[in-house]
């Protein structure tokens, strides 16, 4: 553990969200790290145990998060889990990356792809790398593959999480970056669908020219403060391989075939919920 009685912070975030169910949880994840407690990708344990009990608050008693599915996540080998995107911030991410750490049938770390401009923030940069998510760069998820590294991969991007409200449970275009990284690493991809998170941080519209001013990806103009506490459904399909072929539009065919997916689930989802909240 950390040096803790310096910062009592940190020793009041370790009393109350470190329980033996968290340490537990994070003991029985397969996530091997060096002398110091990192991982060559800045991924450091006692780190992620505060973020996992606060995340795991959110997901139990805020989002009340309702999960089908996790059977269908391998317990052990590469993997590249692809769902949509939406929200404003990145909730959705958060929840599914608990929902795998958590899995009864084999948690993971399940490692998220984030934007570039997550970086360029003092100090946020390297902290949401101590939580195990790395810069969404092929070279780095490639590498992170051929690790056995499970991988959580929006491929709306900015697209999807910066949507109006009226655009809700409209999947925007896929990019195609991570079906050539399946192919090429022979990654199975387990499709996800996630209701809820769009009504957290309804926007009314994305205020382009103040976000261009602070190179920010958008800046939404929405009447939440706050995510609101919407209940979330989160399914995860059964896992989907897919051999290399020859020309950019079978790749685009493969990306259709994903995507078809996560948007039957997504339909799945907003049958089952009966209310917002």
């Amino acid at each position: 553990m950390f040096n803790i009685g310096k910062f009592d912070w940190r020793q009041r975030a370790w009393k109350h969200l470190v329980t033996p169910e968290i340490e537990q949880l994070v003991a029985d994840i397969p996530k091997p790290v060096g002398s110091f407690g990192y991982d060559p990708w800045g991924y450091n344990e006692d780190r992620f145990k505060i973020a996992l009990g606060a995340a795991k608050w959110l997901y139990d008693h805020y989002f009340r998060v309702v999960v089908h599915g996790l059977e269908n996540i391998p317990a052990q080998g590469r993997l590249l889990i692809v769902g949509n995107h939406s929200g404003q911030l990145p909730m959705d991410g958060v929840l599914v990356g608990v929902a795998a750490a958590v899995n009864p049938s084999g948690p993971r770390l399940a490692r998220a792809m984030i934007e570039r401009f997550f970086p360029t923030v003092p100090w946020l940069g390297n902290y949401m790398n101590a939580l195990g998510c790395v810069v969404g760069d092929p070279a780095n998820c490639g590498k992170m593959l051929d690790m056995d590294e499970a991988i959580i991969v929006f491929p709306e991007g900015v697209r999807g999480s910066g949507k109006p409200y009226k655009k809700r449970y409209q999947l925007q275009r896929f990019g195609n970056g991570f079906m050539r990284l399946a192919m090429a690493h022979h990654a199975p991809v387990v499709p996800v669908g996630v209701v809820g998170c769009e009504e957290t941080m309804p926007t009314l519209v994305n205020a382009a020219p103040l976000a261009k001013l602070l190179g920010l990806p958008y800046v939404p103009l929405t009447p939440a403060l706050l995510p609101l506490p919407t209940r979330v459904y989160i399914r995860f399909g059964k896992p989907m391989q897919f051999e290399q072929v020859a020309t950019e539009a079978q790749v685009g065919a493969c990306v259709d075939e994903v995507k078809n997916e996560v948007r039957q689930l997504i339909e799945q989802g907003l049958q089952e919920r009966t209310s917002i909240f």
